[in-house]
């Protein structure tokens, strides 16, 4: 992705249930960058989700996600994983701190503020999977309800996050 990158704001929790950080878009730009930097969770593999929270700060846990990610292990085949009508969008890292070591984590959120258009995402993750190897995923999301979105909420679909950071940027 093209352009420059304006820094927003970071956050990050210990022992949290999922992370929210609110008012990190704005009219300002169309496209953001989220880059996760720590993901490690007590239950071994356990897949992060996102969800968005509306212009009151409320989470968006209603069943208006779609998600389509490709699995690309290196020890077997490829995987396409897809579902609609769920209540987040479903896979963007494993946990860092049992069986998988986190690479990376990148993941860009389109028109966001725009109350009158989807909110989308498109991500890609790699992390090394410590029987079997390197693995990533690349993949895509869409909130499909028109309407403004203020921020983001992370969590993991089993159990708490014992830590987490992140970081918000504005792309120019």
């Amino acid at each position: 992705m093209a352009g420059n990158l304006e820094f927003i704001k970071s956050a990050s929790g210990t022992s949290v249930s999922s992370l929210s950080v609110t008012d990190c878009f704005s009219a300002k730009y169309d496209v953001y960058k989220i880059v996760l930097t720590e993901f490690d969770v007590a239950t071994a593999g356990a897949d992060g989700v996102l969800r968005f929270l509306d212009s009151g700060g409320s989470v968006i846990s209603a069943s208006e996600y779609d998600y389509a990610y490709l699995d690309m292990p290196a020890h077997t085949s490829f995987s396409d994983n897809n579902a609609t009508g769920q209540t987040a969008i479903y896979t963007f890292t494993k946990d860092s701190r049992n069986d998988y070591e986190t690479g990376g984590f990148i993941l860009y959120v389109y028109n966001p503020y725009d109350s009158s258009s989807y909110t989308f995402t498109q991500h890609q993750d790699t992390f090394f999977n410590n029987g079997n190897g390197g693995q990533g995923h690349k993949g895509i999301g869409v909130h499909k309800s028109a309407e403004q979105i203020t921020g983001i909420n992370m969590l993991c679909i089993s159990g708490n996050i014992d830590n987490i950071k992140l970081s918000v940027y504005g792309v120019k």
